[in-house]
């Protein structure tokens, strides 16, 4: 298959953030090549496109298998497998926070609350309890918050980002009915100095 341009930029760059995400480079540009095609392709149209191993593709199609992100599907007359990825931005958003909830955010949550709920734990100083409780009550609010933004639909969503700024002036306190100066169209006009929450 030959990329357009724009596909090839789109696939190179997945790949060059996948590796600071953490992400195998090709595990990223294959996931990115299948979300720019919008269409099944199987192993050896990955491995002619990227011009990479065929070993390498199957081990990053498992892996992207094992985070949700890739499913296998059928062509008639083909016996082969074909692999395709949601086309939905909403859709990989919501897997790729919850696979990494589960992975890496969940786990940490669970070791921090045998801790705090160790016997050991109230021999520590009381200032390095205060951290470690800290921590652990930041995580849950997280996760709660995490596990709530899940439950919503895309475009439920979509609505609550969008409405994130104006959250954070309400949360400020930047309301023009609160503006005694008659700057009403300026709501930072009185709180400009304070840090953005």
């Amino acid at each position: 298959m030959e990329l357009t341009d724009i596909q090839r930029k789109f696939v190179l760059h997945w790949g060059e953030m996948g590796s600071l995400w953490g992400v195998n480079r090709t595990v990223s540009q294959i996931h990115a090549l299948l979300f720019a095609y919008g269409k099944p392709m199987n192993a050896e149209e990955l491995c002619d496109t990227l011009g990479v191993a065929r070993s390498n593709i199957s081990n990053s199609l498992k892996e992207l298998q094992a985070w949700n992100l890739v499913r296998i599907t059928h062509t008639l007359g083909d016996r082969r497998d074909y692999f395709e990825t949601s086309v939905d931005v909403w859709e990989l958003f919501r897997t790729v926070v919850r696979e990494r909830k589960e992975r890496e955010f969940d786990p940490t949550v669970r070791v921090l609350r045998e801790l705090v709920s160790s016997p050991e734990f109230q021999k520590e100083p009381a200032d390095a309890q205060d951290r470690i409780r800290s921590t652990m009550e930041l995580m849950e609010k997280l996760a709660t918050w995490a596990d709530e933004m899940l439950r919503l639909s895309p475009g439920t969503l979509d609505k609550v980002m969008t409405l994130g700024a104006s959250v954070q002036r309400f949360v400020r306190g930047d309301t023009a009915s609160n503006d005694k100066g008659g700057k009403g169209d300026d709501p930072d006009a009185h709180h400009a100095s304070l840090p953005m929450i």
